[in-house]
């Protein structure tokens, strides 16, 4: 125990001296934790050692607040409004990539099937600590390729379960059928997430509040902890990933309004842990084995790289411009850590070798080496050979000095009205819109507009909507008319805020929020029909 404890002192003040020379040349931290732990196991030997297993487990809590903090992103309302990222283009590119590479592995390198399909799934998955750590940090997750990039992740994580569920059956010595565990399966998840969403909203929304109420942020943070580690266990115990449990927790929390403190408060425990879990990957380098098989490993690895961006562009250019297809398949075009928890499962299960799989780790830690080098490049790359004539830059330092001007958030056929009422009057607005052929539309007819999601806190602070005279949100989502409106409020509440709805029923979802005008399109309607019939009842 002394032994751990020291060694987790030494790998603290390792990592801390490495990031801080690192940061200083623009290198991610990443690269200083898997350095540290690199360092460390040639320092003490701790490759196979049992302390090297204990800071395995330490480190796996990396990913569990990892996924945890994605759940706080992705509240139910917002996963449908994300479905086609999720399961449309997150589907397909998992898919149509393991297909690739299995038929690669299996055809071409002459490997058996099984250890071809272990093989395809595990290099499909792209590293979702790598790239939504930068994405988060960098707010490019709000950008339309970091929206994209995050469901597609998203889909990604989620197939892991089944995956591993995969390896279990085919580890089995065929003590029970395949529909006999997918139906236990099915079972266990309807439970779990039964009982995290249906009774656990009200025990987390009842915790937090009475937390919340007692103003000492210890108290707080225990009790977040306190979700996050129970719901890790439940799905534990039925069977399934620690992080799933984290992730529908997240997802439980983003439904109560405490989702921002909760976000803000959990992020240093979460990225102290997941660095233990890089310092844990470093400690799997075998120097002398990579030196041996460099050409080897680097040459499979510009094979995924370049496959998984192709299949990626492909699948994503059927509805997205070429920018943000080529963008995204760049993000995600590494192989992730869930490829470590894969193959050593099938290592243990006698499905892959050890050579082999030591091969597959070293080039999973190359791949997540090299992605912070070119992951904060990969704009200026794009940007530099693809223009798409419809997509107009944000200028965000021209913004900072525009004031009194409208936002106008949507331009459908009610933003079309509103845009031309105010080229009437002859007011100054910008129209902000996340549909592309919206914006095509909008800069043909000579109007300034923007590729944008205003619900997304990055976009707000891009525009300075603070400087602005009003926003109006003529979009008909209503849930993505109440987030836009929500983000605002947290952003600012010194601006005229005025939104359209159709319904009573939406009025009712506004309901709360610190709306200034609430214009009632059925409502209006009916007025303007009476007062259209007293002008004509004047002139007879």
């Amino acid at each position: 125990m002394d032994k751990v404890l020291f060694i987790i002192v030494l790998a603290l003040g390792i990592s801390t001296v490495l990031n801080l020379l690192l940061k200083k040349v623009g290198v991610s931290q990443i690269i200083g934790y898997i350095f540290t732990g690199t360092i460390l196991a040639y320092s003490f030997g701790l490759q196979d050692s049992s302390q090297s297993n204990t800071l395995e487990h330490i480190g796996e809590f990396g990913i569990v607040f990892l996924m945890f903090t994605i759940g706080l992103e992705i509240s139910l309302s917002k996963m449908n409004n994300m479905k086609k990222e999720i399961f449309g283009n997150g589907f397909m590119q998992a898919t149509f990539t393991a297909l690739a590479i299995l038929s690669i592995c299996f055809f071409i390198f002459n490997l058996d099937f099984v250890t071809s399909l272990i093989i395809s799934t595990a290099f499909a998955l792209s590293s979702t600590a790598v790239v939504l750590s930068y994405l988060k940090s960098s707010k490019e997750i709000y950008a339309p390729y970091g929206q994209r990039a995050t469901g597609i992740l998203i889909f990604q994580d989620i197939a892991v379960i089944p995956l591993l569920i995969l390896l279990g059956f085919l580890t089995n010595d065929a003590e029970h059928s395949v529909w006999i565990i997918i139906k236990d399966t099915v079972i266990s998840a309807l439970i779990v997430v039964g009982i995290l969403f249906f009774i656990g909203r009200k025990v987390v929304s009842w915790l937090l509040h009475f937390s919340a109420s007692s103003e000492e942020d210890e108290l707080f943070m225990g009790s977040v902890l306190f979700i996050v580690i129970s719901a890790s266990l439940l799905a534990s115990y039925f069977g399934f990933t620690y992080s799933l449990g984290a992730f529908v927790a997240g997802m439980v929390i983003a439904e109560t309004k405490y989702h921002h403190k909760v976000e803000y408060d959990i992020a240093p425990f979460k990225d102290i842990l997941l660095g233990t879990f890089f310092i844990v990957v470093g400690m799997k380098i075998n120097i002398s084995y990579f030196l041996d098989n460099v050409a080897l490993i680097i040459g499979i690895f510009i094979l995924v790289l370049i496959l998984k961006t192709l299949i990626t562009f492909m699948v994503l250019k059927i509805s997205t411009n070429s920018s943000t297809s080529l963008k995204t398949a760049l993000s995600i075009s590494q192989v992730g850590e869930f490829s470590f928890v894969i193959f050593a499962v099938a290592s243990v299960g006698g499905l892959i070798d050890k050579e082999l799989e030591s091969l597959l780790l070293l080039i999973v830690i190359f791949s997540m080496l090299i992605t912070p080098f070119f992951i904060s490049h990969i704009n200026h790359f794009v940007d530099s050979f693809i223009k798409d004539d419809y997509i107009a830059l944000l200028d965000e330092k021209a913004f900072k000095t525009r004031e009194g001007h409208i936002i106008v958030c949507g331009y459908s056929d009610i933003g079309k009205s509103v845009a031309e009422h105010l080229d009437e009057m002859k007011l100054p607005y910008v129209i902000i819109d996340n549909n592309p052929k919206n914006v095509q539309l909008a800069l043909k007819q000579n109007k300034e507009a923007y590729l944008g999601d205003m619900s997304e806190l990055a976009m707000i602070e891009a525009l300075h909507t603070e400087n602005c005279a009003s926003v109006i949100v003529t979009l008909d989502n209503i849930d993505k008319k109440k987030a836009v409106c929500e983000t605002i409020r947290q952003y600012t509440k010194d601006i005229h805020l005025i939104a359209k709805v159709v319904s009573q029923d939406e009025k009712n979802k506004l309901r709360g929020i610190d709306i200034d005008v609430i214009v009632d399109g059925k409502y209006e309607v009916g007025r303007i029909l009476v007062d259209k019939m007293m002008v004509c009842q004047m002139r007879i």
